[in-house]
């Protein structure tokens, strides 16, 4: 790893919704109330076009405009982008590769392809390292999510084999509740790897675990909840922390009860951030949904924990 100028991505990354119109098509303006609502809550970096951004249900070219679009409205800010360009086309990777190179993102991030998944553990390291390759000077992370890819290979042997064969691996997005594997992550070789964490609803036990960073969907929408988690641990604070988690874990299972893409996509809208519907396959709400989803909230003091 030959990367001196790469910053870990440490602290909150939202990992954001890609902003489409009523009709579906895609928003690009849509993407400038977000970066300004991230960092007026102290969001470090964006990841874009991932499974938040519903990357695998836009084309190429829409998927290239999107990078395009939020590295513009970034540049000039405290906000990195990091860009998702796993795709099932490893061509169509090492062209958002190379583009992302090229507009100077912060990071690049990639999947396994999931349709016809790497048998091992080799064709995996071949597939990120034809990806990465496209951009030989921008920091690769690649992106073990298990329950979406269903590829379920080791990924601290993952770490051990591609050290050597992808200079520009810097890390892992760790999107899986496994915390023995996470922890096997911190030490292997080559380390140490940087590892931001995945799973929102369970942050406190990998803070305890030696996270420093973490990618995901409800920093979106939540991050003051999030901060004062992370300011608590930090104090030793852990009852505070506890509460603010069992916060997180309450919101997210109300979420997931509505559809969860769909109704946090629609609560950003609730928050004054519009980002449109979800695109098909995924369930879009319906206003007397969204109506529901409101109510709900409220219930839950939702929007209290958005207060300073």
């Amino acid at each position: 790893m030959n990367l001196p100028d790469h910053r870990p991505l440490h602290g909150f990354v939202a990992a954001t919704y890609t902003p489409f119109h009523a009709d579906g098509s895609l928003n690009l303006p849509g993407i400038e109330p977000q970066a300004h609502h991230f960092l007026a809550n102290g969001i470090a970096a964006v990841f874009i076009g991932g499974t938040t951004g519903e990357g695998h249900s836009l084309t190429l070219d829409e998927r290239r405009a999107l990078a395009g679009r939020w590295i513009e409205v970034a540049r000039g800010t405290a906000l990195r982008v990091v860009v998702h360009v796993g795709a099932n086309c490893l061509e169509d990777a090492r062209t958002l590769s190379a583009q992302a190179e090229q507009l100077g993102a912060a990071a690049i991030s990639a999947l396994a392809p999931s349709y016809f998944k790497p048998r091992d553990t080799e064709t995996l390291v071949a597939v990120c390292e034809r990806i990465a390759s496209a951009a030989p000077a921008t920091p690769f992370y690649y992106y073990d999510i298990p329950p979406l890819t269903g590829l379920q290979l080791p990924a601290a042997d993952f770490l051990d084999l591609a050290r050597t064969r992808i200079p520009t691996l810097v890390g892992l997005k760790f999107s899986s509740p496994d915390l023995l594997t996470y922890q096997a992550l911190r030490h292997a070789a080559g380390g140490p790897w940087d590892l931001p964490w995945g799973g929102d609803e369970t942050l406190l036990a990998a803070l305890a675990l030696g996270a420093q960073g973490a990618v995901g969907s409800t920093y979106n929408f939540a991050a003051p909840l999030y901060h004062r988690l992370l300011a608590a641990f930090t104090a030793g604070e852990l009852d505070s922390a506890r509460a603010q988690q069992w916060r997180s874990g309450q919101l997210i299972r109300l979420l997931a009860s509505h559809g969860y893409l769909g109704a946090s996509k629609a609560l950003m809208g609730l928050i004054g951030i519009e980002c449109g519907p979800v695109r098909l396959p995924l369930s879009q709400p319906s206003p007397e949904q969204v109506k529901t989803l409101r109510t709900e909230l409220e219930t839950l003091g939702f929007f209290d924990w958005l207060k300073p």
